[in-house]
């Protein structure tokens, strides 16, 4: 089964502030907020939702296509999505812009301060969802606006399942939007901060959203998540990460986990344990696309924090 991942390729620019926002961010100021962080190291890596999600699908050994948009500036990215054989069919190149550039800044409370330069992002409506390429599950994940909105139509036009992880695109869209992209997706995926914003929105409780789609799923960060389907709530325990570098790229690794079990027809526990585990595998290393396994390895450790792993 063919996936589609439509979203952002990017580059990110990673920063880490060792201290806390909180301390250095005054309450009664923040209407007229002007502050500086000294962040000691940086490193440029290759992001993007699409290109990290794509990237964690291919450890998995699922066949995955990146669909998005990218500038001139692409040719390092290509050359890297070259050599570890990741599919280029649906990139197109828009000349006249800069691929997509976040700017992120970390404290030591994994809190994260973003900005991001759309870029060729911009253009993402350019591209079209293929209907006789065997695509069989798709994903729209922060992009375009236009671009969301079109692919989510051509999807559903196309009668192919996806998921809609509006992620940071969120606050692009009004409550008529969100409502729309519900009733056209087939799962939703968002971290509580989103799920919040989701709900106050389009007016509706998680329980609610969970009739209207096959499952509703919430990330918690280290607290686990919550898979919310008609038949009721599944709680997902966090694995243990080996150690916690870098947060950055974690939401995708989990959201590849998801639409891998859903590839695979496998059931929700195992589904939500398999992203859990990406999610604990990638925030130990710095990066979106930095760290490696065999699946041999994978399973092994799925073994060793959620006990027999799923036949496949």
């Amino acid at each position: 089964m063919s996936i589609l991942v439509c979203g952002s390729m990017a580059y990110d620019s990673v920063m880490v502030f060792p201290g806390r926002f909180k301390e250095h961010i005054l309450p009664d100021r923040i209407h007229m907020l002007n502050v500086s962080f000294l962040v000691p190291t940086m490193r440029r890596n290759f992001g993007g939702c699409a290109g990290n999600i794509a990237y964690n699908l291919k450890l998995l050994g699922a066949e995955a296509h990146a669909m998005a948009t990218v500038g001139h500036d692409f040719g390092p990215y290509e050359a890297r999505m070259k050599e570890l054989g990741l599919s280029l069919r649906y990139l197109r190149t828009v000349a006249t812009e800069f691929t997509a550039q976040a700017y992120i800044t970390t404290d030591m409370d994994d809190n994260q301060i973003t900005a991001f330069h759309p870029g060729a992002m911009n253009h993402s409506h350019l591209n079209t969802v293929p209907v006789d390429a065997g695509v069989r599950l798709g994903l729209v994940s922060p992009d375009g606006r236009d671009g969301m909105v079109q692919h989510a139509e051509q999807f559903t036009a196309a009668g192919i399942p996806f998921m809609f992880d509006p992620g940071q695109g969120l606050p692009m869209f009004d409550g008529d939007d969100l409502n729309r992209f519900i009733d056209q997706a087939a799962w939703v995926a968002v971290n509580d901060y989103e799920a919040q914003m989701l709900c106050q929105r389009t007016g509706a409780t998680p329980e609610q959203i969970a009739q209207r789609v096959k499952a509703l799923v919430v990330t918690r960060g280290a607290q686990g998540s919550l898979i919310y389907t008609a038949g009721g709530c599944i709680e997902i325990p966090c694995a243990q990460a080996s150690e916690t570098v870098d947060p950055t790229g974690c939401g995708d690794a989990y959201r590849a986990g998801l639409l891998f079990g859903l590839a695979r027809g496998l059931d929700w526990e195992t589904t939500g344990r398999i992203a859990s585990l990406l999610g604990a595998i990638k925030i130990a290393s710095a990066g979106t696309q930095a760290h490696s396994f065999t699946l041999d390895d994978f399973w092994q450790q799925y073994a060793v924090h959620f006990g027999q792993p799923p036949a496949l």
